[in-house]
């Protein structure tokens, strides 16, 4: 995801609002793990937010809000926050939710989602874009991915589901060394136990996502979103009937789909045809 547009830094203003957030957790007396705990997020992810590295969802404001009384300076100070550059226009309100889910559901055809690259293998997607990027944008989108990467570390208690077409990987993007990275790195984020990778073999007579790429995820309200993206613009669903059908196509996908164990065992073998 990405964005042509040159944007302001927001590094300044997160480091602001991590300043004004910490002052208010010492005046209430807590520790970053008693606040992170009470506004349901790891202490690693405050300790972010408090040293300016990472940009505050809504909902991460509104809780701390009213877990410290802080009579609306916390509201006030993320709603003067610029965005740094590198994710694009369409796809920022879709970035926020990702930053709270407790359910995040990602299938996708025409290239290793973006949670799952490798540096090497985004910056040869960069690098081959139309119209061609600056070496400055390319290095700013870069940053900006490898940056909401953190959501699979820093959410551990997040449920993460992925189904990759088997050409993904059968694709060299990147070139064979790209390609064995990638792999992985893929293998290893599935080791951990929150995340579950899907491969739909190449041959496969029948397929439920036909339709195109799919996003869901689940809010810790229990709500479902879920996210459409195009070449040059993205669309966020909140339409419970638009989403009930998403559902229903990526469950049936999950079991079209090689098992877990089945798909890494496909990885393996990839990764040993060296």
């Amino acid at each position: 995801m990405s964005s042509s547009s040159k944007e302001p830094e927001a590094s300044d203003g997160l480091k602001t609002f991590g300043a004004v957030l910490k002052s208010f957790r010492k005046r209430a007396g807590l520790t970053q793990e008693e606040l992170a705990n009470e506004v349901g997020c790891s202490s690693h992810f405050l300790a972010s937010i408090e040293q300016g590295r990472r940009f505050p969802p809504p909902g991460f404001v509104d809780r701390c809000e009213a877990a410290l009384d802080a009579f609306g300076t916390l509201r006030l100070a993320a709603n003067q926050l610029s965005r740094k550059p590198g994710i694009a226009t369409w796809f920022r309100q879709w970035a926020l939710l990702e930053q709270e889910a407790i359910a995040l559901y990602t299938y996708e055809c025409r290239l290793i989602p973006g949670l799952l690259q490798t540096p090497a293998y985004a910056r040869s997607l960069f690098a081959n874009r139309l119209p061609p990027l600056s070496d400055e944008q390319i290095e700013e989108q870069l940053t900006a991915r490898m940056e909401r990467q953190r959501l699979l570390t820093e959410r551990p208690n997040t449920a993460y589901s992925f189904i990759l077409e088997e050409h993904l990987f059968l694709r060299h993007t990147g070139g064979h060394d790209v390609t064995m990275e990638l792999i992985d790195h893929v293998l290893e984020l599935a080791e951990r136990r929150n995340i579950e990778v899907q491969i739909m073999p190449v041959v496969r007579p029948k397929h439920a996502g036909l339709a195109g790429p799919i996003q869901l995820l689940e809010t810790p309200e229990h709500k479902w979103f879920a996210y459409a993206e195009g070449q040059r613009s993205g669309q966020l669903i909140s339409d419970p009937k638009e989403i009930s059908v998403l559902q229903m196509r990526y469950a049936k996908m999950r079991a079209q789909a090689l098992s877990f164990e089945d798909s890494v065992s496909l990885l393996e073998q990839m990764r040993g045809a060296r």
